[in-house]
């Protein structure tokens, strides 16, 4: 099949399968469907990567990937915080009490994500990409994701150093925005402080900063519109963990008395069709817009790390395989307990002006620097 007509049958096919959902599901469900192939897109398109970006700022010093997030960050939050503050009825922001499973869980995401070479919205773009250990690490998180939300409540019972802080809500519009500009400020400060000239060597090792940028600056303006068209922020976790209850269910197993599942309003959404959940419909999306990405100038182009290190040419052992697994089951349940991952926890958390979204960046980043040692150890790809 020539160029031209795969880049044709890749639109109409992301055209026409938001069509069919807005069909049978209503008009905002396409749109999601839509904002979700963007989402892929950028992120398989610019290799725009949480975890690479973290793991080149351990071993290298390579600032590029923290500024392209604290970009990001900067960029969605002077648009949704505003939104948040003035249609508080209509919109829903990312607001968690700082919780001992939220302390925990973050860490304990960090270390895994960086085994697994991809957070939940890594995982899943590298899946629709084709990268082979993605398509291990990805139902070993579903698994994780559906028992992680079994247990969230018990693990909520333990209570937690704070509980949830609005600056919105607490402090007003101006301050609340001033804190999270100044935050990302203070990341960005103590990266320009302690980074260093990058090697030829280095620069192989992921996008440049342009391409972070630009991908940074498209992910914001994609959060913002999904902030307004879903009334809530852009997540990834929720939707895989019920892809795992809805399996189960299937299968016979039934969730009447789980303490997560078996109430409302995830109950609800247990019993209705997959394209009801907004999460869901934003990672269909992400998966296809990923694999268009893939796609779009080679059919036989695979996706393999961010940095592109050794992906293609390393020998895949079994070693690999079962660490892409563990990580990925550890990812999903532990994301649970953190209410989220880069994505839900962190991102939509700094945007909505919740103190618990920087609390989630510094344990992950915490145990990321444990990660990505035991990462080398392994001798991931």
């Amino acid at each position: 099949m020539g160029s031209f007509a795969r880049k044709v049958l890749l639109l109409v096919a992301a055209l026409l399968g938001a069509l069919v959902t807005a069909f049978f599901a209503g008009i905002q469900a396409g749109l999601l469907v839509l904002l979700g192939v963007g989402f892929g897109l950028v992120l398989q398109g610019f290799r725009f990567g949480f975890t690479s970006g973290w793991r080149n700022w351990i071993l290298f010093k390579d600032p590029r990937g923290l500024y392209g997030q604290m970009i990001l960050m900067v960029a969605a939050s002077v648009v949704s915080i505003p939104l948040l503050a003035d249609h508080p009825q209509e919109l829903a922001g990312a607001v968690a009490p700082i919780s001992w499973s939220l302390l925990i869980g973050a860490f304990v995401f960090g270390i895994a994500m960086q085994v697994a070479d991809g957070c939940g919205s890594g995982t899943l773009y590298k899946a629709g990409a084709s990268a082979p250990l993605a398509w291990v690490t990805l139902p070993a998180f579903i698994v994780g994701s559906t028992i992680g939300a079994s247990h969230q409540p018990a693990w909520l019972s333990l209570g937690g150093p704070f509980s949830a802080v609005s600056f919105i809500e607490r402090l007003g519009l101006a301050p609340a925005l001033i804190i999270t500009l100044a935050g990302c400020g203070l990341v960005s400060a103590i990266v320009f402080r302690r980074g260093k000239g990058m090697s030829a060597a280095d620069r192989a090792c992921g996008p440049s900063l342009p391409r972070w940028v630009v991908g940074a600056l498209l992910l914001a303006l994609l959060y913002v519109i999904h902030l307004a068209v879903a009334g809530q922020p852009w997540g990834i976790v929720y939707g895989l963990g019920l892809w795992g209850a809805k399996i189960a269910s299937g299968l016979g197993v039934s969730f009447s008395q789980d303490a997560f599942w078996g109430v409302a309003p995830h109950a609800q959404r247990l019993a209705d069709p997959v394209l009801w959940d907004i999460t869901s419909l934003t990672n269909f999306g992400l998966l296809f817009g990923a694999l268009m990405a893939a796609r779009w100038k080679s059919p036989s182009h695979k996706a393999g790390s961010d940095e592109q290190l050794t992906s293609q040419k390393s020998e895949l052992h079994i070693r690999h395989w079962v660490a892409a697994a563990l990580a990925g089951v550890v990812m999903g349940y532990s994301s649970r307990l953190a209410f989220g991952c880069n994505i839900g926890g962190f991102l939509a958390g700094v945007a909505s002006a919740s103190l618990h979204g920087w609390v989630w960046f510094v344990c992950a980043f915490l145990g990321s620097m444990i990660g990505v040692r035991l990462r080398l150890r392994l001798n991931m790809p």
